[in-house]
C-alpha cells in the first residue's frame, strides 16, 4: 500500500497519520560488532528453543509422570503460539517501535523460560510454553530488521549473512544441546540457559539501539483479523503436530481441525484484504519478488527441515545411535554454513542472487542424492560427509532468497515483510515435518510388505536364518528378531525414498527462483533495498 493510500485510510478511520521514517546512520566499529553479536545471540536462543526440547520429551514426560504422547504438547504449545505472533510483527512494530518491541520480546522470553524450568506439572509447563512462544514471535523478524539497519547499504548482504548463520545453525544444534543437557543435568536446564544469555543480549541491544527507535503511530486493533488468525493458525498447527499420532483424517478430531482451519483461513483472507488496517499485511504478496522469494524459501526450508528431523529419528530408532551421537552426525552441517555465509554476503554485491540460490539447490540435491544411497551398514564417517557438504548449500540459499523477498519494499513495510516471510518459513517447516514422518511410516509399511514376500517361511534365506537363530533363541523370539530386521530395512528404504524425493524437489526449485525479477539496481539490489528500508 502506498503512503498516499495509507494517509487516506488514516483520515477515514481517525487514526493518526503515519510519521515519516527517521533515517538512522549505519553503526560503525565496535558498536556494529557488539550490536550484531547481541542480535545474533537473541535469535540463536529463540530458534534453539524450537528444537532443543524435542529430544528431551521422554525425560520431561517421565519426570512429570505423563506419557510421551502427552509430553509432545510441550512442543506443540510453543509452535502454535509462535506461529500466531510472528506475522503480527508489522502491526506491533507500528504500535510500539522496533527497538522497544524487540527488547520487550527478549525480556519476556527470558521470564517465560525461567517459568518453564520451574514448572512442576505438564499443565503448568504447557501454559508457560504458550506464553514463551507468543512473546518469541517478533524477535526473529525484528532482529533481521535491526541487523540490516546496522550496516551500510553496500554491506547489507553481510548483515543478512550474519543473521542467517544463527537462524540456520540453531535448529541443528538444538537436538545435540538438548540431548547433552538432559543426559548430563536435568531437563529444566534446557530453559534455564536462556536466562543469562537473554539478559546479556537484551542489555547490549538496549545499549546499542536505544537511540535508534522507529516511528510509531496509533493503529486501531483489527480484532476480527486477530481472532481469525488465532483460530486458523492454531487449528492448523495442532492438526500438523497431532495428525500422525491420531492417524490423520481417520480421526474426527483431525477432520474437525482441518475444516475449522480452512474456513477460518478463507474468512481471514477476505477480511484482511478489505480491512483498512489489517493485522497482517497480505498485500505484500502483490509484489512478485516477495511472493516468489517467500514461496521458494518456504518450500526449500520445509524440505530441509524435514530432513533435519528425519535423520536423527532414523539413526536413533534403527541404527542404534544415542540422542547425543545422532546430534554429532547432524552438527557438522554448521561448519561450512558458518564459514561460507559471510562469503555469500560479500558475493551478493556482485552476483545475481538467483544464481547463488540455484547453486545452493543443486548442492542440496546432491546431498539428498548421496543420502539416498545409505544402508544399514553405513558408518558415522559415511553419514557425516553429506552433512558437511550440506553446509555449503545452507550458506548460499537463505541470504539470497531473503534479499530477493525484501527487494523493492517501502521502508515501513520491512518488519511486516520479515514477519510474514518467517511465518511462511516456520509453517512450511511444520508441514514438511508432518508430511515426512507420515510418508516415512507409510512407505515403511509398503517396503515391509514387499520384503515379507521374499522373507517368509519356506524361502531358503528365511529358513536358514531361522534355524541359525533357533540355536540360541526360542521360536517366538527368533521370529521377533527376524521381524525386527525386516522393520529396520523397511524404514531405511523408506528414508531413502524421502531423500531421493528431496533431491528431485530441490532440482525443481531451481526453476522457481528464476521467476523472480532481477534487481535493476544490480545484483546486490535486493539486499541493498532491504537495508535502505531498514534504515
Amino acid at each position: 500500500m502506498s503512503g498516499t493510500t495509507a494517509e487516506r485510510q488514516d483520515a477515514a478511520t481517525g487514526a493518526a497519520p503515519a510519521a515519516a521514517p527517521v533515517p538512522h546512520p549505519p553503526l560503525e566499529g565496535a558498536a556494529r560488532i557488539i550490536g550484531s553479536i547481541a542480535l545474533s545471540t537473541a535469535v540463536f536462543m529463540n530458534v534453539l528453543d524450537t528444537s532443543i526440547a524435542n529430544v528431551s520429551i521422554p525425560t520431561i514426560a517421565g519426570d512429570l509422570g505423563v506419557s510421551s504422547s502427552q509430553g509432545t504438547w510441550v512442543i506443540t504449545s510453543f509452535g502454535v503460539a509462535n506461529a500466531i505472533t510472528v506475522p503480527l510483527t508489522g502491526w506491533l512494530t507500528q504500535r510500539f517501535g522496533q527497538v522497544r518491541l524487540f527488547l520487550m520480546s527478549t525480556l519476556l522470553f527470558v521470564l517465560t523460560s525461567w517459568l518453564c524450568g520451574f514448572a512442576s506439572s505438564l499443565e503448568a509447563l504447557v501454559v508457560f510454553r504458550v506464553l514463551q512462544g507468543a512473546v518469541a514471535g517478533p524477535m526473529i523478524p525484528l532482529s533481521q530488521t535491526l541487523m540490516l539497519a546496522s550496516f551500510p547499504r553496500e554491506k547489507s548482504g553481510m548483515a543478512l549473512a550474519i543473521w542467517a548463520m544463527t537462524t540456520l545453525v540453531a535448529p541443528v544444534a538444538g537436538p545435540l544441546l538438548g540431548g547433552w543437557i538432559s543426559d548430563t543435568y536435568t531437563w529444566p536446564w534446557i530453559f534455564y540457559i536462556n536466562v543469562p544469555v537473554g539478559l546479556l543480549a537484551a542489555w547490549f541491544s538496549w545499549r546499542i539501539y536505544k537511540d535508534r527507535e522507529s516511528p510509531t503511530r496509533y493503529i486501531p486493533i483489527d480484532r476480527m483479523g486477530l481472532a481469525l488468525l488465532v483460530v486458523w493458525v492454531g487449528a492448523l498447527q495442532v492438526m500438523l503436530d497431532k495428525g500422525q499420532e491420531l492417524d490423520w483424517f481417520s480421526s474426527p478430531v483431525i477432520v474437525t481441525l482441518a475444516v475449522v482451519s480452512v474456513v477460518a483461513f478463507v474468512f481471514f483472507l477476505i477480511w484482511e484484504l478489505t480491512e483498512a488496517h489489517p493485522i497482517v499485511d497480505l498485500r505484500l504478496f502483490l509484489g512478485r519478488n516477495f511472493t516468489i522469494g517467500v514461496l521458494t524459501l518456504a518450500v526449500a526450508y520445509g524440505v530441509f527441515f524435514a530432513n533435519v528431523v528425519l535423520m536423527p529419528l532414523w539413526l536413533q530408532r534403527f541404527m542404534g545411535y544415542t540422542a547425543t551421537d545422532a546430534g554429532w552426525v547432524t552438527a557438522p552441517v554448521g561448519l561450512f554454513a558458518i564459514l561460507l555465509t559471510p562469503v555469500v554476503g560479500r558475493l551478493l554485491a556482485s552476483q545475481d542472487p538467483r544464481r547463488l540460490v540455484t547453486f545452493a539447490f543443486l548442492v542440496f540435491a546432491l546431498v539428498s542424492y548421496m543420502r539416498s544411497g545409505f544402508n544399514t551398514q553405513a558408518d558415522m564417517a559415511t553419514l557425516i560427509v553429506p552433512t558437511v557438504i550440506q553446509g555449503i548449500a545452507m550458506a548460499a540459499f537463505f541470504v539470497p532468497l531473503t534479499a530477493i523477498s525484501l527487494s523493492g519494499l517501502d521502508p515501513a513495510r520491512i518488519p511486516a515483510a520479515s514477519g510474514l516471510s518467517n511465518f511462511a518459513r516456520l509453517t512450511a517447516g511444520a508441514f514438511g515435518t508432518s508430511i515426512t514422518t507420515t510418508l516415512w511410516d507409510d512407505r515403511a509399511a509398503f517396503h515391509h510388505a514387499r520384503l515379507s514376500e521374499v522373507a517368509h517361511p519356506g524361502s531358503p534365506g528365511f529358513d536358514s536364518a531361522f534355524e541359525t537363530l533357533r540355536q540360541t533363541l526360542d521360536p517366538a523370539r527368533a521370529l521377533s528378531y527376524i521381524d525386527g530386521l525386516l522393520n529396520t530395512q523397511a524404514f531405511t528404504l523408506s528414508a531413502l525414498d524421502i531423500f531421493h524425493a528431496s533431491a528431485v524437489i530441490f532440482v525443481l526449485l531451481t526453476a522457481l527462483v528464476w521467476l523472480a525479477r532481477p534487481n535493476r539496481s544490480g545484483p546486490a539490489g535486493g539486499a541493498a533495498e532491504a537495508a535502505g528500508g531498514a534504515h
